[in-house]
């Protein structure tokens, strides 16, 4: 029997509410750009949250779709769970349907019954239902309606109440929120059935007895002292994993058994020349027992994270070192690592997978079907780089070995966090390859380091926030009327008190403002907002959802008066300039590199704009000469800006307008021309009303941001002048240096050949030095009782590089077995060479690292490397004499 398609199932629930009058709306992208509270969208409500706190009104009452959501921290933290068992996944599909203050319980109970029951056909005597049982706490009483309203489809035996923890709903610790009604369906086979009912597994996290959707009856806001209070209507939020319900709708037990997952795992296991076999440890916490459970745990890893990764990266956030960077990062290198621990994967492999996920979601996700090659490519660098790492991670291994014998066989927490935290080496792989070993891990001083590091890092971002204070009461949402206008009036509607470290600042909401908040790259307003009492400084305007929140030290004195907004326009001004320049530079730059650029990322403040862009080679100096050839012709045509607002989507498409991958673009959009047949973009931004208010532009610099990605930074008008000024000044300066002369490049031609001549004298007489130094120390080698040569000896050498080459090249003359210390001081800091002919570091008696250590506590240093050669540094130059002393008695003792 072949499975249900996902392409066929999404499309009936999709179809289902367009036919209770549902207005049918894309996924948002799963990178969040104006919420502070999120990284990611982790729910199926969570792109509509302004619906729900009024901050303005939604485009229509009934909505439904099908997000992309992402979960792998803070509350909802599936990571570890994934791959093992069958059903959590950090990137999923949520179906959901929205009410927004129209129907509500009673018609959102019905439709989810009709549909599973009378579309999908799944067994009534398999499904569960749940209701809130209240909570005393909360003063919020059971939620008796919704038990009564499931009496007319099901039985009482499979109507259960539910704690706050399963069917109260919240976004967070603030938002808002409201008791739930969960729908469970029981997979397990007749026997199992017959042998325990369904209702004692429900929420107990029974692989077969699982959630498939939740309705949440949005009631209340949750305050910042934890006190709920009632929304401004009522509204309903449902959520259905669409992973889960097609293993429900296939009759499998497995997610990954479903067509979601089964090209992707398919074409890994072919790739890697394993078979897949659907096993799955009992728990997260157990170890696979086989290497058919080891194999299959790997293909799931990959088969998940491969989706995570792909669509954060076609919606614009790439693999960094921070925030939601590092999350993804985070996922990929987990990937990587079990590639290449459990399927033998020494090469990169993931990037194979993107055109197989692409193919498979275009019909509903296309933006990543119209990215692949750029996905590919920053996917195959990451890949590259963490393999170098694990590289690195396992050669440092190998050095701890002897220390880790020494600690019992216990490689310490602290050594094993700093593996993790320094070089990327997961405690997982660290343990892995520990047992391979005969050694262990101690993951409790891991744990305890971790710790106290997540401690520094909540200290230092410790942020306290005050609920909102109502001054105006209004229904309206605020208005920016910043395009037409430079100063307006304005109202304050509400405020709210942030402590961050110490520092008080205030967050101010008014009815329309004129100041910019950050989005799209620029940077936010600042300004003054003043009445007959006051006068505040805005230092920031930022949005968070759709609300413009202005950011003062201050509070106003008089909160009902009428205020004066006026943003700084002279520097508003100059982000014209450099916002409009960046749209020139974005067109010039497509056509001179071609169509494939695509903006990744942007910043365009007073003083700068720098622009971030797909192409995979360096911009050529004379290529960068050309786009800005372009951009300044099209500033001398002064070309106008035409503006269009509220244009309807298709219409601005139609217009060939720009739009960006991960921008979450309403029905109605603003189109920025300047020459409809150079640049035309869907833009939200502030601009020059003609280009040539810009007056110059000027390239400063061009640079690689990651894989695929380059970035270009440039200046504009003064600035630009400033910088060309800078730069004649500079070459003034090098003219008289060398004396004024007629032909400048022929002059350091000329001093070029010079100092390669004289270098190459230096090095000559550095090799002899050398050479003169290895015979003399080659006579004053010795041999110990025991057969050891051996030498300790003070030497010259004019850097670590010389240091290191001295003792290699006695090593090559010098009989074995043999051990050999040197010591110098170079540039006035100490350094020791440590180096054993191989044989003696094989036999493992004396160990290169151990030995510089050791020594190294002479000259207030530290060190080491790898059984057969190590080096330290240090602060105590006085100390050489005593460490060159000690070595023969650390050898002897050794031994």
């Amino acid at each position: 029997m072949s499975l249900p398609t996902a392409s066929a199932v999404r499309q009936q629930f999709l179809d289902f509410f367009a036919s209770k009058g549902h207005h049918i709306v894309p996924s948002a992208p799963i990178v969040v750009k104006d919420d502070p509270t999120l990284l990611f969208i982790n729910s199926g409500m969570a792109p509509f949250k302004d619906y729900f706190l009024g901050n303005k009104p939604a485009p229509y009452k009934r909505i439904a779709d099908t997000q992309k959501c992402l979960r792998v921290s803070g509350k909802h933290n599936d990571l570890e769970e994934v791959g093992y068992d069958t059903y959590h996944h950090t990137m999923f599909e949520m179906l959901g349907n929205w009410s927004f203050g129209d129907y509500f319980k009673k018609d959102a109970i019905a439709w989810a019954w009709e549909l599973l029951t009378e579309v999908y056909k799944l067994e009534k005597d398999r499904l569960y239902v749940t209701y809130f049982e209240g909570d005393q706490a909360d003063g919020t009483a059971a939620d008796t309606e919704t038990q009564n309203l499931w009496r007319q489809y099901t039985t009482d035996d499979r109507i259960l109440p539910g704690n706050k923890k399963d069917n109260f709903w919240e976004m967070g610790d603030t938002g808002p929120c409201g008791p739930c009604t969960e729908i469970h369906i029981d997979l397990r086979s007749e026997e199992e059935r017959a042998a325990k009912p369904g209702r004692e597994l429900v929420n107990a996290d029974h692989p077969q007895v699982v959630e498939i959707w939740n309705n949440v009856f949005m009631e209340f806001q949750r305050l910042a002292d934890k006190s709920l209070i009632k929304l401004p209507e009522q509204s309903v939020d449902t959520g259905m994993g669409f992973e889960r319900l097609m293993m429900a709708v296939s009759g499998v037990k497995s997610n990954y058994d479903t067509d979601v997952f089964q090209p992707l795992i398919q074409f890994i296991a072919k790739e890697v020349g394993l078979e897949y076999h659907g096993t799955a440890p009992a728990t997260v916490n157990d170890q696979p027992a086989t290497e058919n459970e080891k194999t299959d745990i790997a293909i799931r890893v990959i088969a998940d994270h491969i989706r995570t990764i792909a669509f954060t990266i076609a919606d614009g956030q790439l693999p960094s070192n921070v925030k939601a960077g590092y999350v993804i990062r985070r996922i990929l290198r987990r990937a990587v690592r079990y590639a290449f621990s459990s399927l033998n994967q020494k090469q990169p492999f993931l990037y194979k997978l993107v055109p197989v996920l692409a193919d498979q979601m275009k019909g509903i996700f296309p933006e990543l079907h119209q990215q692949v090659p750029f996905v590919q490519r920053v996917i195959e660098e990451e890949e590259i780089s963490f393999l170098k790492t694990l590289e690195t991670g396992l050669r440092r291994l190998d050095a701890l070995e002897e220390s880790a014998r020494a600690n019992g066989g216990v490689i310490d927490g602290k050594t094993a966090f700093e593996l993790s935290d320094t070089f990327g080496f997961p405690l997982d792989l660290t343990a892995l390859i520990a047992r391979e070993k005969g050694l262990t891990v101690d993951e409790n001083g891991f744990k305890k380091e971790l710790e106290q590091q997540k401690n520094r890092s909540r200290n230092a971002q410790e942020t306290e926030q005050s609920d909102w204070v109502t001054v105006t009461e209004t229904d309206a949402p605020n208005v920016f009327v910043g395009y037409d206008q430079d100063e307006a009036t304005a109202r304050l509607l509400r405020y709210r008190k942030i402590d961050k470290k110490g520092k008080t600042e205030y967050q101010l909401v008014f009815d329309q403002t004129p100041f910019y908040a950050e989005s799209g790259g620029q940077i936010g307003d600042t300004g003054y907002l003043e009445s007959t009492l006051s006068k505040v400084r805005v230092f920031d305007t930022k949005k968070e959802n759709d609300l413009i929140i202005h950011t003062t030290l201050d509070l106003p004195q008089d909160l009902e008066a009428e205020f004066l907004a006026q943003p700084d326009v002279v520097r508003r001004n100059l982000i014209r300039n450099n916002h409009t320049a960046t749209h020139l530079l974005q067109a010039a730059l497509r056509n001179v590199l071609g169509s494939h650029v695509q903006q990744k990322g942007s910043l365009v403040n007073e003083k700068l704009l720098r622009f971030d862009f797909s192409h995979f080679t360096k911009v050529t100096d004379e290529q960068l000469r050309e786009i800005e050839t372009i951009v300044n012709e099209r500033i001398r045509q002064q070309i106008p800006l035409d503006e269009r607002r509220n244009v309807p989507i298709a219409e601005a498409k139609n217009l060939g307008a720009m739009a960006l991958f991960g921008e979450k673009y309403g029905d109605f959009v603003r189109v920025i021309t300047f020459d409809k047949d150079y640049s035309v973009e869907l833009c939200g931004g502030l601009h020059v009303q003609n280009t040539g208010s810009i007056g110059y532009f000027k390239i400063t610099a061009e640079s690689a941001v990651g894989a695929g990605v380059r970035r270009i930074e440039a200046v504009t008008a003064g600035a630009a002048e400033a910088y060309v000024d800078a730069q004649l000044d500079l070459l003034a300066q090098v003219r008289e240096k060398l004396g004024n002369p007629q032909h400048l490049l022929t002059a350091l031609e000329k001093q070029g050949d010079e100092m390669a001549s004289l270098r190459k004298q230096l090095d000559q007489l550095t090799q002899q030095q050398l050479a003169a130094q290895r015979r003399t120390l080659l006579t004053q080698i010795k041999q110990l009782p025991n057969g050891l040569h051996f030498l300790a000896a003070a030497v010259h050498a004019g850097s670590a590089d010389s240091l290191k080459t001295l003792a290699f090249e006695v090593r090559q003359a010098a009989p074995a077995p043999l051990a050999v210390v040197l010591g110098a001081s170079i540039d006035g800091k100490p350094q020791l060479a440590v180096i054993l002919d191989d044989e003696t570091a094989k036999a493992g008696t004396l160990n290169a690292s151990t030995l510089v250590r050791e020594l190294a506590k002479e000259i207030q240093g530290g060190g080491g490397g790898q059984p057969f050669f190590a080096t330290a540094g240090g602060k105590n130059a006085e100390g050489l004499k005593a460490a060159i002393a000690k070595a023969e008695e650390a050898v002897s003792k050794a031994l």
